[in-house]
């Protein structure tokens, strides 16, 4: 079962362009792991949100590859650079 999910970030203005950065850094590594079908990076028009989604081979797969990314450290934590909670769907495929 393909496992997926969208995450909902929301930056503060002034520090929008060094999070997009972040992610591609959170990026880069996923698509690097085991599993990993893609990876991409959206934002809003308006640029109040940045979202990123994503698909797996399974969940093994998926919790294997944030394991990693969660060693990256400063690209994945949050901080005061967002102005409110991300939010993260996790999807299953049908």
């Amino acid at each position: 079962m393909t496992i997926g999910f969208i995450a909902y970030h929301y930056p503060r203005p002034e520090h929008f362009a060094p999070f997009v950065e972040r992610t591609r850094v959170v990026q880069k590594t996923l698509r690097s792991q085991p599993g990993c079908r893609s990876v991409e990076i959206w934002a809003t028009p308006d640029r109040d949100a940045v979202i990123t989604t994503g698909t797996f081979d399974s969940e093994q797969d998926y919790q294997r590859a944030f394991g990693v990314a969660r060693g990256l450290g400063e690209p994945v934590v949050f901080d005061d650079r967002e102005r409110k909670p991300r939010e993260i769907v996790t999807l299953l495929s049908q």
